[in-house]
């Protein structure tokens, strides 16, 4: 009797629950509906027919409440991106693409590992793009998400922006939106933007009058660098971060969070980090500690780490692009005997 009880109330509580209703239905979502009539002039009847097709996926709202940059050590989460694998396709991706990578350098100034990289870590140059429809992914995420009360409105909000953008993409590209494939948090293509960054920083890199990081490696290879270029302010020939060692009274609070640098390293070796590579006293930096395999690894994070965070805002991530690029070119110098 018990477990027949249990089973009816599940029952009367899916049958109650409004994120496992129908997205054009829901009351929150009619001011998301205006919005794209009002503004964009889309067609009422258009709109609540993509939202009703949307799905609610219950796997999207674990995974983003369960991401690897934070429940991974460093040490663990580097294992992940840094493989002899993926260093060997990115070696292989450099020489198929090498003169795309150095026009993106000469026309945004970001170093080619870096493009490489990012690519590499995010798709695995392009096997990995998503398998989630991003509608799905952005409706769950912009109506369904609520890690915390906190959150609940700046997690909204943005989702919702995302959704926004979505569509005005598909509109723009002549697609489907409902066939669009990403990942669980609706992020697209070989360089996984989301839809606003993809309008945004996405180019047409190879001339062809079309914007495409899902099929187009010249056209993702542009767009990162774009992307890099416009929203990181990344500074070109610049380094991206060093190794530091500390003192005994150094200061580890609060060390594990990205931020942009104001601070000079000269400053930075006032507190008790002392750079492992000798940069200019007056270079931007701020202070890092990592997990390590052995025990915790201090660094000192210069403007262009903080650049690739705009990508991802985490540290882990932003070391892992850090440390696989240097790998690739490591590796690269040794097959073309030529580092410049």
């Amino acid at each position: 009797m018990k477990t027949l009880k249990c089973i009816l109330f599940s029952i009367c509580l899916s049958a109650v629950t409004p994120s496992l209703a129908d997205y054009s239905e829901k009351p929150q979502v009619a001011d998301f509906v205006n919005l794209m009539v009002s503004q964009h002039q889309f067609e009422r009847e258009q709109v609540l027919e993509w939202l009703s097709a949307a799905e609610h996926q219950t796997s999207i709202v674990k995974a983003m409440s369960r991401p690897a940059e934070k429940v991974k050590p460093w040490h663990e989460y580097r294992k992940i991106f840094i493989s002899d694998l993926r260093i060997k396709r990115g070696v292989d991706f450099w020489q198929q693409h090498e003169a795309t990578l150095e026009r993106a350098y000469k026309d945004y100034g970001v170093d080619p590992a870096i493009i490489v990289s990012i690519l590499g870590v995010e798709t695995n140059y392009g096997r990995n793009t998503g398998s989630f429809r991003v509608i799905d992914a952005l409706s769950t995420l912009a109506f369904d998400y609520y890690h915390s009360i906190e959150k609940r409105e700046s997690r909204k909000k943005f989702f919702t922006i995302q959704l926004e953008n979505l569509f005005l993409l598909a509109r723009e590209q002549n697609k489907d939106p409902l066939s669009l494939k990403g990942s669980y948090a609706g992020a697209m293509g070989w360089g996984q933007f989301m839809p606003d960054s993809y309008r945004d920083y996405a180019v047409d890199f190879d001339g062809d009058n079309l914007v495409d990081i899902w099929n187009n490696p010249t056209d993702a290879i542009g767009s990162v660098a774009n992307f890099l270029y416009k929203k990181g302010k990344w500074k070109k020939d610049q380094p991206v971060a060093t190794r530091a060692h500390i003192k005994e009274s150094v200061n580890i609070d609060g060390l594990n969070k990205m931020r942009r640098p104001k601070k000079t390293i000269a400053d930075m070796e006032k507190q008790g980090f002392i750079p492992a590579q000798n940069y200019a006293k007056d270079s931007l930096a701020f202070p890092m500690m990592l997990s390590g395999k052995y025990g915790d690894e201090y660094w000192l994070g210069l403007y262009n780490f903080y650049a690739i965070g705009r990508y991802n805002p985490r540290i882990k991530y932003a070391m892992a692009v850090y440390q696989l690029g240097l790998e690739i070119r490591e590796q690269r110098c040794e097959i073309v005997k030529n580092c410049d």
